[in-house]
């Protein structure tokens, strides 16, 4: 194989289980998002915007639809003679296997496949981020620093810190602790799950890891870049300033599709300079009825409206009925919402039947938002009252 500059491995494995239903039959990657897209294909436009074309995606949780997805990887310009995407399921080798126990275990288990391209660097990269990120451009700020080892950082609110890893910096951006999920933050940088190493030296890490330790989670959070931090290794954090989010609870995966709507959107998904590309079946047309009304929201190819959509994304094959309303929702691949129902406040799952006059989430006086999620392939009969902050599955 011929050398390449840095090769990205893409953690696609998580269960996703704060997501709920909505991972039932699916792993978490392979979630729709946006009305057109699934979550992979975030970081993979991502890596092929960037100029990376050899991509490791190192799959584990009911990997069948993500697998199929991916493909060959021409979606995506990924489909390369030399390089492009591979997936990598766990396999037993020589001496036995076991299910990637943790994300620096994953890669571990894939040295193999990285030494074929004898990388100089390896960015390491989630799955199930939402985000238009360059990688060259943290390549380029790991090389200016002589880091052995770049972290992209994001503000993030105080109140949240306690949900990530937090990075404290001094004026150089050099960082000088690591705090994993801490009760008390120092620091409000919070790590985005991309890192950059030089892989001789995170290939040495690994490899230490899992001979000191048979029982070690395997994990880079929890493991290796602690053990890197003691070793004072050239840690810098990178900082990003756009749009990112954590899809990994129901609250964020409804709240980053309400991001899409509105005239000052957080994520511009018509930007042609950065396009995030996805694996588009050949659809019909949405059908929008005189009759219908649409307000502020996001309808893909193969909708059919004859009711009132307001402030929601709708995925393709998605049917609403005549004097149905949809308000601030996100309603999955092909499922139907039958005449004089009301959705308010929900995730509706792939293959749903909502029947006639079915209440859902619309119940709720308070002012704060409880998420009522339906699961993949329901059936809500006739005149349903599903109260808000439900889950159905």
């Amino acid at each position: 194989m011929p050398k390449v500059e840095m090769l990205a491995m893409l953690l696609a494995g998580g269960k996703g289980s704060r997501l709920g239903v909505l991972t039932n039959n699916i792993a978490k990657p392979a979630v729709p998002f946006g009305a057109e897209y699934r979550l992979i294909d975030f970081p993979l436009s991502n890596c092929s915007n960037s100029g990376i074309t050899t991509v490791g995606v190192l799959t584990q949780y009911k990997p069948l639809v993500l697998n199929r997805y991916i493909g060959s990887g021409s979606s995506w310009d990924l489909d390369r003679h030399t390089g492009g995407v591979t997936v990598l399921p766990p396999y037993v080798k020589e001496g036995g296997g076991h299910w990637y126990k943790g994300t620096a275990d994953a890669i571990y288990q894939n040295i193999e496949f990285i030494d074929l391209y004898d990388p100089e660097y390896v960015l390491v990269l989630s799955g199930d981020h939402i985000y238009k990120m360059d990688y060259s451009k943290m390549l380029e700020f790991h090389k200016e620093k002589k880091a052995e080892v770049s972290i992209a950082v994001l503000e993030v609110p105080w109140e949240e810190t306690h949900r990530f890893g937090i990075m404290n910096t001094n004026q150089e951006q050099k960082i000088i602790e690591f705090q994993e999920k801490p009760k008390e933050a120092k620091n409000n940088l919070a790590s985005m799950g991309i890192y950059i190493f030089n892989w001789e030296t995170l290939r040495k890490y690994l490899n230490e890891e899992a001979e000191r330790n048979e029982d070690s989670a395997g994990d880079f959070g929890h493991n290796i870049i602690p053990a890197m931090m003691n070793d004072q290794l050239a840690f810098y954090a990178y900082t990003f300033k756009d749009y990112w989010k954590d899809v990994g609870t129901i609250e964020s995966y409804w709240q980053a599709h309400m991001d899409l709507l509105g005239d000052q959107s957080k994520l511009d998904l018509q930007d042609r300079k950065w396009v995030i590309y996805s694996v588009n079946p050949n659809r019909p047309p949405q059908y929008i009825s005189g009759k219908a009304e649409v307000e502020n929201s996001i309808i893909n190819k193969g909708a059919q409206i004859m009711g009132r959509v307001k402030n929601s994304v709708l995925f393709f094959g998605v049917k609403v009925g005549r004097d149905a309303v949809i308000e601030d929702s996100v309603i999955l691949p092909n499922s139907s919402i039958a005449s004089g129902s009301h959705i308010k406040n929900s995730i509706i799952g792939r293959n749903v039947t909502i029947e006639k006059n079915s209440q859902i989430g619309v119940d709720s006086d308070s002012d704060q938002i409880k998420i009522t999620v339906v699961g993949d392939e329901e059936l809500i009969p006739e005149s349903s009252q599903i109260k808000s902050g439900t889950v159905v599955g």
